[in-house]
C-alpha cells in the first residue's frame, strides 16, 4: 500500500509540473507549421478506344483489336440539382485518352459522372461493341495524382470498343 502511495505522489507531481511550466494556449509543442494553401481538387478519366477484329496499326492479337487514335471521348457531369460538367479530349495513337477536368468537377461525385465516346473515327470500325450503342462507361478509382497545388482523383473508363458493321470489312 505505501508502494502504490508513493507512486500516485509521483505521477501527481509530474503531473503538476507539466501544468505548471509548459507554455499556454496550445503552444507545447511549439510554433506550429502554418497549413498548405487551399489545394485545388480536380478528377480525371482515362481509357482506351479500340477496333476489335481490324488489324489497324498498333493490333494486339491477344485482345484481337488496334488501338482506335483521334476517338473522341466525352466526360459528362450531372447532379440532380441542375450542375452540369462536359469535358472533350482525344484518343492518342495507342488509343489511350486522359480527360482532365478543372476545379469545377470538384463538386461531382463519381456516380454522378460517365464517359462516352460517341462514335469511332474510322469509318470501317463504326458499329460500338462495349459499351452498346450511346451508352456510357462508369467511372472506377484508381489513385490520386498529385500535381502542382492540387490533388487528382484518376478515375478508369476502361476500354471502349468498336468493330466493323461486316466482319469481313475492315
Amino acid at each position: 500500500m505505501a508502494c502504490l502511495a508513493r507512486r500516485l505522489a509521483v505521477c501527481l507531481s509530474l503531473a503538476v509540473l507539466a501544468v505548471v511550466c509548459l507554455p499556454s494556449r496550445g503552444e507545447a509543442m511549439g510554433r506550429l507549421p502554418q497549413p498548405p494553401p487551399d489545394l485545388n481538387f480536380t478528377i480525371s478519366v482515362e481509357g482506351v478506344v479500340w477496333c476489335k477484329s481490324c488489324r489497324y496499326a498498333g493490333y494486339v492479337r491477344a485482345m484481337d483489336a488496334s488501338p482506335l487514335p483521334n476517338a473522341a471521348a466525352l466526360l459528362r457531369c450531372r447532379r440532380d440539382d441542375g450542375r452540369a460538367l462536359s469535358v472533350w479530349n482525344a484518343t492518342d495513337a495507342d488509343g489511350y485518352f486522359l480527360i482532365q477536368a478543372d476545379w469545377e468537377s470538384a463538386p461531382f461525385k463519381s456516380k454522378d459522372c460517365k464517359v462516352y465516346v460517341p462514335r469511332s473515327p474510322a469509318s470501317g470500325c463504326a458499329a460500338a461493341v462495349r459499351p452498346a450503342a450511346r451508352k456510357r462507361a462508369p467511372l472506377k478509382f484508381r489513385r490520386f495524382v498529385p500535381l502542382p497545388d492540387q490533388l487528382q482523383a484518376r478515375y478508369s473508363a476502361g476500354n471502349f470498343t468498336f468493330a466493323p458493321e461486316e466482319p469481313a470489312k475492315c
